[in-house]
């Protein structure tokens, strides 16, 4: 075993005594054995914690640490003797099994138990894509008996929690006598079902917005509701364990509520709000991330979650590497761990254009540049003295080898700057029409000069309009790569024009999906999954998963 492995194992404490950290009691959990725990009584506590955001610049292929320095720093926070809780999301089996992994952090800053985590952990996503397809066989079912709320349509989407490109195009209801017709599915985190749990603020909140789901129109385009075939019911059913939030800890120790897991990149990319109302309401600290860039997670925390949840940060971390400013300076992939000021200098645009993103919403930033053992202090001086230039806050971070220990000075940082007042701007209004609210996030937070619509998405602009869902707010599926649309156009891009794809009415959720380029609902693996390389013993050891 390595030290990290033992680590993992001997520090796993009893989850009733992480619990008594947030003043819960064994009757407030649901137990799945000593390890972790759903909090029943989660609408519990009075405490009003200063909530800190972490976000990103845009990530590498294999991430760029911002769950790691997250972990790092909620136990930073608990060695100052900070009462702290995290808010995370859950792992998608797609990325686990794919390349980038799971999402439980890394070295001596994880949650854990890691394996049960990133697998299976208490069903969530499971109750979550049986639901979900539970409505789409309803929906088939409805049609094939007669179809009397006249479906022309059919809207709402399948999901499957694994990336697997054959699903993308598929045909149903060929063999069942009903006329067949193309449907393509979801991955469960970019489902509305997902969104909506994510969301939801209780159980008659769920039945409300599962209802509201738009499943398809009729032959006068008008819309058909989840709750026109008694759906939502039966949906909240299959969801009344998965919407409790779930209670793990940290290899410091912290409590960590780890619930929903919508994905950043073609979702809203927050964990759920139960679980960040239960952290603010039960700690001096709440330490919560967004995912990819802050193009995309943090501006859709700020402009959706916290509009819906009357959320207000005090302070945002912004992660950085040096190996990833060197990728946007067009450094070689395979040369990233090497000195090279050039590369650098030239990719601190990008870590530019994440601060001037995060200024649009006045709050407190600091500059976290995750370290690695092998990285330069040169280079690392000319990062800190382009922070400090640009009028934000910089502190490194050593989590992944030191766990919290590593954390310290961010930790202090985060603390100081959260004493300080802000006021939280948003980057659109909901009165804003569709196209206002789309070009101001295209011309403030990524940078283009030009919006441009395909003919689907006008036609989709116009039903939007016509049934009166375009005061919704909006949430971008683009690209984490890139600023832009372009996953190839990296660095620090300006005045580009983006093309607006089509338009997905999540009514349920409440939001609206807006495609950016050529970004699929359902991922593919790549050549060389990462499932090829995990291997499971006689003892259950794994293997690979990481």
């Amino acid at each position: 075993m390595t030290d990290i492995e033992i680590s993992r194992s001997s520090k796993l404490k009893n989850i009733v005594k992480i619990a008594k950290q947030l003043k819960l009691k064994k009757k407030d959990l649901f137990l799945y054995g000593n390890k972790f725990a759903k909090i029943l009584n989660f609408k519990k506590g009075n405490q009003n914690a200063k909530l800190v955001l972490v976000t990103a610049i845009n990530p590498t292929s294999s991430g760029i640490g911002k769950t790691t320095v997250s972990i790092g720093l909620a136990d930073a926070l608990k060695i100052l003797n900070k009462k702290v809780c995290l808010s995370l999301r859950e792992p998608s089996l797609g990325p686990v099994f794919g390349i980038k992994g799971g999402a439980t952090g890394g070295g001596f800053s994880q949650v854990v138990p890691m394996e049960d985590i990133n697998l299976h952990f208490t069903g969530d996503f499971h109750a979550i894509t049986s639901a979900n397809n539970l409505l789409s066989s309803l929906i088939d079912n409805h049609i094939f008996h007669g179809n009397s709320l006249g479906f022309k349509k059919v809207v709402f989407k399948r999901c499957l929690d694994l990336n697997d490109r054959a699903l993308r195009e598929v045909v149903v209801s060929k063999s069942n006598g009903a006329k067949p017709r193309e449907e393509e599915f979801t991955i469960t985190a970019a489902s509305e079902v997902m969104a909506i749990l994510s969301l939801a603020k209780d159980l008659e909140d769920l039945k409300l917005r599962l209802g509201n789901i738009l499943v398809g129109f009729n032959e006068k385009n008008l819309p058909i509701f989840a709750r026109d075939l008694s759906a939502q019911d039966a949906m909240a059913i299959l969801l009344k364990d998965a919407i409790k939030p779930n209670l793990a800890q940290t290899l410091g120790g912290a409590p960590a509520v780890i619930h929903c897991g919508p994905f950043a990149n073609i979702a809203h990319g927050c964990s759920s709000l139960i679980a960040t109302n239960f952290a603010v309401k039960n700690s001096e600290f709440a330490i919560t991330e967004a995912g990819f860039g802050s193009d995309l997670g943090a501006e859709k925390f700020f402009d959706i979650v916290c509009r819906e949840g009357n959320l207000s940060p005090s302070c945002v971390v912004l992660v950085a590497t040096l190996r990833a400013l060197k990728l946007h300076g067009k450094a070689s992939l395979n040369e990233l761990s090497k000195p090279n000021l050039k590369a650098l200098k030239s990719g601190l645009g990008n870590l530019g254009s994440h601060i001037n993103i995060l200024k649009n919403f006045n709050v407190p930033i600091v500059v976290s540049l995750n370290l690695f053992s092998d990285d330069s202090e040169n280079e690392v001086e000319v990062v800190k003295n382009f922070a400090l230039e640009k009028g934000v806050s910089f502190e490194t971070c050593k989590v992944w080898e030191k766990g919290g220990k590593g954390a310290l000075d961010l930790a202090k940082r985060v603390v100081s700057l959260s004493e300080k007042p802000s006021k939280l701007n948003l980057i659109y209004n909901l009165e804003d029409s569709l196209k206002t609210k789309i070009e101001k996030l295209a011309l403030k937070v990524y940078g283009a000069g030009e919006v441009e619509y395909s003919k689907e998405a006008e036609k989709s602009i116009k039903l939007i309009e016509k049934n009166n869902f375009s005061k919704l707010p909006v949430c971008v599926a683009k690209t984490q790569y890139s600023l832009s649309d372009d996953k190839n156009l990296i660095g620090a891009p300006s005045g580009f024009k983006i093309t607006v794809r089509d338009v997905e009415i999540r009514s349920g959720a409440g939001f609206l999906v807006v495609l950016l380029g050529e970004m699929l609902l359902m991922p593919g693996l790549g050549k060389n999954p990462a499932a090829c390389k995990m291997k499971i013993d006689e003892n259950e050891v794994i293997e690979g998963l990481f």
